[in-house]
């Protein structure tokens, strides 16, 4: 499953963020971007679960992060 993760964070913890979800299984590539959102990943999971256990789980538990939006890859 692939997903794009588009991530909101608090001013000052940009750089934080993108270095802690860098690392997460799944993530292949994360980048910080000026205006909203500020962090856009870009990620493979193996099915729906795996997905949901690295955004509700993971990510949105990160220090800094306000916000996520998910947008799966359509084939």
């Amino acid at each position: 499953m692939r997903a794009y993760v588009l991530i909101n964070v608090r001013p000052g913890k940009v750089r934080d963020v993108v270095s802690a979800v860098s690392q997460f299984e799944g993530v292949r590539h994360a980048d910080a971007c000026w205006g909203l959102p500020d962090v856009f990943a870009y990620v493979e999971t193996r099915d729906e679960k795996s997905l949901n256990t690295l955004v509700m789980d993971r990510l949105q538990k990160l220090e800094g992060v306000d916000r996520t939006e998910t947008h799966i890859v359509v084939e």
